[in-house]
Parts: C-alpha cells; structure tokens; sequence
C-alpha cells in the first residue's frame, strides 16, 4: 500500500515558529510530527510515499531523505496552495493506476489507530472521533450498516458530531483521481479551496461504499494548545517513559514523563513534567513544566510553563507562558540603574 501525506501548509496557526520551518516539522514528545506519522506507517508495513510539499519543503525532503533513507518516496510540488483536494489532484498520476488502496494522512495530525487493522478493512474508510463542535471539521453522517452517506467540510448547521481527522483508506484510487478531476474542472470550492470532502462525497453520490473507523485519540498539531497537548499525552506514552534516574545534572530535580535530547546542560532547575527538550540546550536556575523547548537553546533564570520555544532561542528572567520562534532572543533580567 502507498501511502500519500499533503505536507503543503503554511501553518499560520502556529506562527512563528512555521516563519522559519514548517509545521510539520515542529518537534513534539522530541521528535518532528512528520517523524510520528512515518514511524507509524512504517510499523503498518507501508514502504511507498509520496509527500505533497510547498511551503518550505526542501526542508521537508531533506528531513525524510535523511531519516528515512530506505523508504521509496516521491515529491510533488503543491503551488499555488488551494486545498486538500487541490494538492490531491497535483499528485494523483503517483496514485491513480495503483492497484492497491490508497491511504492518505494529513501532515499535521497524529491518529492514535490500529493501522494495520485499518489496511486490512475492506472497502473504502474513513477515520472519525467525536467532537463538540464538528462545525470546526469535516464531518460525516451513516446510514444503516454504518455506511456513510454524506460528508460535508464544515457545515453551519451539522447533523452530525463525528469529525474526519484527517486518515482514509480508499478503495479505489482511480476513482477518486477522476472524482478530483472533476471538482477541479468544475470549480467546485469550499471556502474558496477544494476539499477532499467534496471529491468524496462525490463518490459517494456516485456508489462508493464508504465505512468509518472511531480512532482512539487525534491531536490536531497546528495550534500550540493542540500542540503542548499532543506533546503531553505522548510523553505519558510506554515507549516514551524514561525514569528520572536516568538523567543525571547538577542541582537538578527531573519530575517524569520528560524528553531530554543529547548533550544538554542543565543545572539548578527543576525540569517537568511534560517537558521535550532539543538537543545541546542549555537550561540554568530554571522551573519548566508543560513545555516544547527547541534545541541549541538557551533559559536561564525562568518559571516557565505551557511554552512552546523554537530552536537557537535564548531567554533570561521572568514568569510567563510564552510562544517563541526560532532564532529569537528575549532578556528580562532586571539590571541596577
């Protein structure tokens, strides 16, 4: 099975950190979201991918080619960026004559599933969890045998609260190239961009038989809330648990879970929980909790929580909750007049 991840997006949401690398490379639980979603396919047996780039995607390809060698991958350029189904129809002639099912997954999300059971499904299937504002979403609405009989990208008055998060496995890719075609050719817009809703209701206007499948848990990745708590949740993960005995730095207290990358130096400071830090990051005299820290950083003299600091980032003094790009350095220390 070929897997396909549109990686195209700017990621305003998640500025500034998305001015200097895109968001799909923004570090959670110490490793890029894009390292997640591969490190799962992969574990579901998927060698074949293609990655829909645009903004910023030579890092993208340089990050996946150095990686993740031995994958078979291709590249598509998505510009101008009109959508979801727009970078679909871009990349389709990677897809359309494949005679295996498909599976598509946003760049920016991580899906806690059963992949494997979900390759194994039969028939086309999308992905869904419950959510209180589906008007925020694409949703979907079932019939009887859970066939889905109606997807919508969000609708002002929904009838339903089961939200796509972004994982499908389709059937037939053919069909859904000519059904992307066809809403290109046509025009057919939603909120000024084309959809992969659309294309699928499409389909589903035309007979396809589409099932969902409730996943577990879905982090959105493109907010820092979203961000820091997507971060949490995987620390508290098995594979992520590290007892505190395993770190050792001077003065310091390390409260797990927390991910602490190679060569840092830290002292005096108190370090979680749900802490990422990035490699050759120094901290001083500092309590942080909640947080990402990006690596070849530098804190000192902080109580830091619910922050999210990008790479060759510095910062000196004071309480807060703070959003810091890369590159970037702030000092509060107070000095003597």
């Amino acid at each position: 099975m070929k897997a396909i991840i549109p990686v195209a997006g700017i990621g305003s949401r998640l500025r500034p950190h998305t001015h200097t690398q895109p968001k799909s490379l923004v570090p959670v639980a110490g490793t890029p979201i894009l390292g997640h979603i591969i490190d799962r396919l992969v574990a579901a047996g998927i060698q074949d991918f293609v990655f829909i780039v645009g903004y910023l995607g030579e890092k993208i390809e340089r990050y996946v080619r150095r990686c993740y060698p031995h994958l078979r991958t291709d590249f598509v350029v998505q510009e101008p960026r009109e959508g979801i189904g727009h970078a679909l129809w871009l990349a389709r002639h990677t897809f359309q004559h494949e005679q295996e099912p498909v599976l598509i997954q946003l760049g920016d999300t991580i899906v806690d599933v059963d992949l494997r059971e979900i390759i194994r499904r039969e028939g086309s299937v999308l992905a869904v969890k419950e959510v209180k504002t589906p008007s925020a979403f694409g949703v979907v609405e079932t019939g009887p045998g859970g066939r889905v009989t109606k997807a919508v990208e969000k609708p002002r008055i929904p009838k339903s609260n089961y939200a796509l998060v972004g994982l499908y496995r389709i059937d037939n890719p053919a069909w859904l190239a000519a059904a992307l075609e066809r809403i290109i050719e046509e025009d057919r817009r939603t909120y000024h961009e084309f959809y992969l809703t659309d294309a699928l209701m499409l389909m589903i206007e035309q007979g396809a038989v589409m099932t969902t499948w409730t996943v577990d848990s879905w982090f959105d990745c493109g907010r820092k809330d979203t961000l820091l708590e997507a971060n949490a949740r995987l620390l508290n993960r098995p594979e992520h648990l590290q007892p505190a005995e395993e770190y050792s730095f001077p003065n310091t207290v390390i409260i797990p879970p927390v991910s602490i990358a190679r060569d840092c130096a830290i002292s005096n400071s108190i370090i979680g929980p749900n802490v990422a830090i990035g490699e050759r990051t120094i901290i001083q005299n500092t309590i942080l909790s909640n947080s990402i820290i990006g690596a070849y950083s530098e804190l000192r003299s902080a109580v830091m929580h619910d922050c999210i600091v990008g790479s060759d980032a510095s910062f000196r003094g004071l309480n807060h909750s703070l959003n810091i790009g890369d590159n970037t350095e702030i000092d509060y220390t107070v000095t003597g007049s």
